[in-house]
């Protein structure tokens, strides 16, 4: 089960994420996070360099769904300026919202990539959709309520994973 909550990658930023990358591995779909992920989770907008990277993916062809346990207030406010589609109210990790963007993007499981900031929604959200999963470095230290607890729980089972040697990246 501790496996679940293993990402296939591990990254500081989105801005490791490579569209030529990703094409060689075969993705054409990338489910990604919001809060944390994209944009810290108390900024608004998209800031000029989150809006160029989504810029690179669409050249590539590389469809970008958001999906987020957030509001829809909050999600339909930072994805419609990009013109990107978005999942709200997720209720990640289940893997019912990541399905469906995937279905809406008309992409293969084996296509996805799903990119995100937590252990406990995003990367065991995208493995039990079986999807590829990478794992970023939260853009801030702060968190919500429910995302403190979270990040708790995360730490405990990234540190067990460490000592048993699952993981090599070292926490920022």
């Amino acid at each position: 089960m501790l496996k679940k909550f293993l990402p296939n990658e591990h990254v500081k930023s989105i801005f490791d994420v490579h569209p030529v990358v990703l094409r060689k591995k075969g993705i054409k779909g990338i489910i990604t996070d919001l809060d944390n992920t994209l944009v810290a989770w108390d900024v608004r907008d998209a800031t000029p360099e989150v809006i160029q990277w989504f810029k690179q993916m669409k050249e590539h062809d590389i469809k970008v769904t958001i999906i987020s346990n957030n509001k829809q207030e909050r999600v339909k406010i930072f994805s419609e300026p990009l013109d990107t589609p978005f999942v709200f109210s997720a209720r990640k990790p289940l893997s019912h919202a990541f399905k469906s963007a995937a279905r809406e993007m008309n992409v293969k499981k084996e296509e996805v990539a799903v990119i995100g900031d937590q252990l406990l929604t995003d990367v065991l959200g995208g493995n039990f959709a079986g999807f590829y999963t990478i794992l970023v470095v939260p853009i801030v230290k702060t968190d919500g309520k429910l995302t403190r607890i979270n990040r708790k729980i995360e730490r405990r089972i990234l540190s067990y994973m460490r000592k048993k040697g699952k993981i090599t990246w070292e926490e920022e």
